[in-house]
């Protein structure tokens, strides 16, 4: 029997912010608030960033290693819930070539410390892809840099 090409994986990731569910969800849907947090937050040339924040509307990252490489992200907001939730699809690409394609899910929930934000990311990795372990280091990181731009 062949070997899959395509490896499934799903990331949760739960966390508590001390912030408001809408403050978080502004850091979600505000284009200039997520470009802080989302886009620039890699450690690349940001070359592209542009984000129509409604149910249908596309999301387009693009930036630049220092190796030359080059790392486009195509999305999809799939669907949104004020100050609730945000389901997007996105596709992963290096170069020319996608290496994913994700369903993810931003839940928040208002808890006695703030927010809890439930994240998971549903994912199919082609080959060439950086794999589960690298993608939920990848979204811990930008997690992360939610929490500093939330104030938390």
């Amino acid at each position: 029997m062949q070997q899959p090409t395509v490896v499934h994986s799903t990331i949760v990731i739960r966390r508590t912010y001390p912030a408001t569910p809408e403050k978080i969800f502004a850091a979600l849907s505000d284009p200039a608030k997520k470009r802080r947090w989302f886009a620039e937050a890699h450690d690349a040339q940001q070359d592209l960033f542009e984000m129509d924040f409604r149910v249908g509307g596309i999301e387009r990252t693009r930036r630049q290693n220092k190796e030359g490489w080059v790392f486009t992200n195509d999305t999809v907001y799939r669907d949104i819930l004020l100050n609730r939730r945000v389901v997007l699809a996105y596709n992963m690409s290096v170069g020319e070539k996608c290496i994913s394609s994700s369903l993810a899910t931003f839940e928040l929930l208002p808890g006695e410390k703030g927010t809890d934000l439930l994240f998971t990311d549903q994912i199919a990795f082609y080959e060439g892809s950086d794999g589960p372990k690298m993608r939920e280091e990848g979204w811990r990181k930008l997690l992360e840099k939610l929490a500093e731009a939330v104030g938390s």
